[in-house]
């Protein structure tokens, strides 16, 4: 005969059982990150050709995006090279920067909030 050593007396019971800390996963929102707009801006030395250079080897256009953005941007003052999260915006600007002023070319590139 097994010999059980829960008696009734004991601290143990069944009112003890609802205090049992059990864990509940907490739903975690992961919210999205902010996007920005990487945006190139017109100016008068800049050759075309250059531009569309620029945007195929930084930001991997293909020929005819990057023709596209050139004219939208040559037609209508600015043209949006992507949308990227905060860092890679600011990494694409000032690649494009240094890039251009090494260049000696007076091209300018922003960033602005999606």
């Amino acid at each position: 005969m097994v010999k059980s050593n829960f008696n009734s007396n004991s601290n143990f019971d069944n009112d003890n059982l609802n205090d049992v800390g059990l864990v509940t996963k907490e739903e975690i929102k992961v919210k999205k990150p902010k996007l920005y707009k990487v945006i190139l801006l017109n100016d008068d030395y800049t050759p075309m050709e250059y531009v569309v250079n620029l945007l195929k080897t930084i930001f991997s256009k293909s020929q005819s995006q990057a023709v596209n953005i050139m004219l939208t941007v040559h037609q209508k003052g600015s043209g949006v090279c992507g949308v990227y999260t905060l860092e890679i915006a600011e990494t694409k600007v000032e690649t494009v920067m240094k890039k251009a002023k090494s260049d000696q070319h007076p091209l300018q590139c922003i960033l602005e909030n999606e």
